[in-house]
This record gives C-alpha cells, structure tokens and sequence, in this order.
C-alpha cells in the first residue's frame, strides 16, 4: 500500500496551519539525501516527518532518524508507513518548544545532520534554535519557500541580502542547491520552493564582540532604502568611513553593499580596545 492511499485510508486531513504539503517524488528525495552525505554513524534530524518519504530514505542511510511531527493525527498512518524502519524515533511535539541537547543525549553517533521540509514561516526559528543551543550540527539542508532560500543565500548587492542573510552566514557557508517545482508535492501548494543546504563553517570570521557585531548589522538594515549615514548614525562615522574606503566604499551605500567581511571589520574598529 502506498503512502497516499494510508492516509486516505486513516481519513487524514490535510491542515494549513502546520503547512502541510508532502513530496512524495523519489527523484528528489535522493537528491535531498545525497547532498547530506550520510553514513551509518550519523544521527540524523527530521523536522516535519509529514507522510514519511523523505524518512523512509533517511533511514537507508543513516544510524538513526530522530523524528519531529506536530500533527498527532500521523501517528497512526506513520506507524504503518514505516512499521518496517527500526531505526527511526518519532516525537510527537512542537520541535521549537523541544530541549533538543537532552533528545540526542542517548544515541551514539559521530555527525549530527538535519533535514527537513519546512513550512516557510518556521524555517528561521529552527535554525536559530539549533544556532543559540549551540548543537553542534554539520549540516542542515533545508526545503523552503524558493523566495526564502534566495534570501538565505544572497549576495551582497542584491535585493534579498539582509541582516538574516548576514547572521546565517556567519555560522555557515549557505548554497541553494536546486529548485523543486510545485507540482510534486501532495497537496499541490502555491509557491515553488528549493532546497538550501547550510554547511557549518570550519572557521568563523574574528569578532571582539559577537552582539556588537550583530547589533551592528541589524541596526544597519534598519531602513532598507537608507544609507548607512542614516541607519548608523548612532556610531562614530569617521571610524565605519574610514574602514570602508579601505574597499572603495563610503557611508553613503545601503547597507545591502557592505559584506559581512566589511561588517566584521567595521564592528572591530568599533570595538577596538
């Protein structure tokens, strides 16, 4: 029996509040598997299990398939979907409301990686939960809103480069891996979306002051269409001029032309002892 036809059997119903739209196509779930690069002695996260496709062939792979899945209404069809997979684990909570440290404690395991096909308006808090728990995760690939993995992985100078864009890239190096049409997904959405792969970032840029910095940044893109002479004024200017003519640059480009190098740099003049 197919995954679509248990849940139609156990009468699901599909709730727009947890975003639920499943990808069930085989070609892209390898595709999502094989850029985590997973072994057996990795201990895998999925966030979102939904209808268990993408868990089924997580657990080919991995050691174990640490599971999250809000909606307890798929308890019932899960445990037939994946009555056969024994090395998966599934918790039936809010994954934000979860002490992830504590769930993870009892597995063994080398690499800790995370996949999940989230609803757009989650995405961000999960990955900054995992960011201020500080768990030491090597990969998070993500499926989201395609919008949202050009915001994730913008560049500097373009239109969706913004503090976000600044605060994820300064824990890992971010690539938007390729774009997953709506049509195969149960029930079809209205959007098309991607998948993002964050890889930890073996060194961090130097910082002398980490909230520094990103007050920095945030306070930079305050207002989006005015200038760091605006946004920042609150801070010595000489001083963030100074930095920038280094790179041809001045106090009256928009934040989105600075890069997080340049910030960085910024925030150590800034702070310099």
């Amino acid at each position: 029996m197919n995954i679509k036809e248990i849940l139609n059997d156990n009468d699901f119903i599909f709730k727009k509040k947890f975003g639920q739209n499943f990808l069930l196509d085989q070609n892209i779930l390898n595709n999502i598997v094989s850029l985590a690069d997973i072994t057996k002695d990795t201990l895998v996260i999925e966030i979102g299990v939904g209808a268990g496709a993408l868990t089924k062939k997580l657990s080919e792979v991995s050691g174990k398939v640490l599971g999250y899945e809000i909606d307890t209404t798929l308890k019932i069809p899960l445990s037939k979907i994946l009555e056969e997979y024994k090395n998966v684990d599934i918790v039936f909570d809010d994954f934000l409301k979860r002490v992830v440290k504590d769930d993870i404690k009892k597995y063994n395991y080398n690499k800790l990686m995370v996949v999940a096909n989230l609803p757009y308006y989650i995405t961000t808090p999960i990955i900054t939960k995992f960011i201020e728990e500080n768990i030491d995760v090597e990969k998070i690939i993500v499926m989201v809103q395609n919008e949202v993995a050009d915001r994730f992985s913008s560049k500097p100078g373009s239109k969706s480069y913004n503090s976000l864009t600044i605060f994820l890239n300064y824990y890992f190096d971010i690539k938007k891996a390729f774009v997953v049409p709506r049509s195969v997904f149960y029930p079809k959405p209205n959007v098309d979306s991607a998948v993002v792969v964050f890889s930890k970032k073996k060194t961090k840029l130097y910082l002398n002051d980490k909230d520094h910095f990103f007050k920095l940044v945030k306070n930079a893109f305050t207002q989006k269409r005015k200038t760091l002479k605006n946004n920042l004024s609150n801070y010595d200017l000489n001083k963030i001029n100074e930095v920038l003519k280094k790179h041809d640059k001045n106090i009256t480009l928009r934040a989105e032309n600075i890069t997080i190098e340049e910030f960085a740099e910024i925030s150590n003049e800034l702070t310099k002892q």
